[in-house]
């Protein structure tokens, strides 16, 4: 070794282009960085400090030095390669290394994204939903309810075992009310199921396609007119476009997550938008007020019982025990709350 030869760390060469390595060491000698060979101590490649490209440091990956002739060295010593680099003027290490080292200012960084994320949720997605819902042409809604209606079908739904006589009752009620719709009747479908899983339930798709199920018409009883109100209310729904809302809302909010964890995995992406599918099945308190008010209006241009809904809440309350009210940790109104607000509702309607 040359007396002002001064050693760096080991490693490999590789000729440029070529696969082939040999174990070499880096040396600093008379102001040039030298690949030496291992084996017979011949300089390999050269160059001054200034004409290298090194890589940066990225956890424990291997660094890479390019010479000017295009040649690599490649070595794990990390350190050895920042000490290289300090001692010619460079004193970053790189940036990305730098971010994996703990430091306070990376927790002031990580709590400034979730304050952005929770800005942009809380004012920036409700604009972007209400773009996406104004841009949306027809056929997109349409669409979604297809697949959506299909999927149900295969996994969940079965054919209806209702008689046809108590189909047409509540078919004629409906048309009824589909007929005040601003939409005008041919908007809305209804369709019954056998509801499975999903039990006694009515909900309504993004293009107007609405199920009701078995189980909530035997539910009901012979009150035909409180399943009419019902299916008013899924009208509200449409026509107030909350589907679509919450679908574009779901979609955003998968969207924000990936956007701050990054390549999260196929796995935890399913679940994301499974999750958002999830979301968009239940309805935020305002839309459901919104839509329990829709009903009353319905129900009343119609010819029917305004306050028929309500009667719904009570077979809630008396069957099946849903007597909570409203409280700060709940997105819908508690049963007897709905009531109350939809005979309030009525009354004012009937003053003016």
């Amino acid at each position: 070794m040359a007396s002002d030869e001064k050693p760096i760390c080991d490693g490999d060469w590789h000729r440029s282009g070529s696969s082939r390595s040999v174990v070499a060491r880096l040396v600093q000698r008379g102001g040039l960085v030298v690949a030496v060979a291992e084996e017979g101590g011949v300089d390999l490649a050269s160059s001054a400090f200034s004409a290298l490209e090194i890589s940066p440091r990225v956890g424990s990956i291997p660094r890479r030095v390019e010479f000017s002739d295009g040649s690599l060295f490649e070595t794990t010593d990390n350190d050895a390669i920042d000490v290289l680099l300090r001692s010619n003027g460079r004193k970053r290490a790189g940036f990305v290394h730098g971010l994996e080292r703990f430091h306070p200012r990376l927790l002031v960084f990580v709590l400034a994204v979730f304050l952005l994320s929770g800005l942009v949720y809380r004012y920036a997605l409700p604009v972007l939903v209400e773009i996406a819902v104004a841009v949306t042409p027809p056929v997109v809604p349409r669409l979604m309810s297809v697949s959506t209606l299909e999927t149900l079908d295969r996994t969940v739904l079965d054919e209806t075992k209702l008689d046809g006589a108590k189909q047409r009752a509540i078919s004629d009620g409906f048309a009824r009310i589909a007929a005040q719709s601003a939409r005008g009747p041919s908007a809305h479908k209804l369709n019954f199921r056998e509801g499975g899983a999903i039990g006694p339930n009515a909900f309504a798709l993004p293009d107007g396609t609405l199920i009701i199920t078995d189980e909530l018409v035997e539910l009901a009883g012979n009150d035909t007119e409180m399943l009419v109100g019902v299916l008013a209310h899924e009208v509200g729904h449409v026509e107030l476009e909350h589907s679509l809302r919450q679908i574009y809302r779901a979609a955003g909010m998968a969207g924000l997550i990936m956007l701050i964890a990054g390549d999260v995995g196929d796995s935890v992406e399913d679940l994301l938008v499974q999750g958002g599918g999830l979301v968009a099945l239940s309805y935020s308190r305002a839309a459901e007020t919104a839509a329990d008010r829709h009903s009353v209006e319905l129900m009343q241009k119609a010819g029917y019982d305004p306050a028929a809904i309500a009667r719904f809440f009570d077979i809630l309350e008396e069957k099946l025990g849903d007597t909570d009210g409203t409280n700060i940790l709940s997105t819908h109104p508690g049963t007897p709350e709905r009531k109350k607000a939809i005979l309030d509702y009525q009354a004012e309607l009937n003053r003016k």
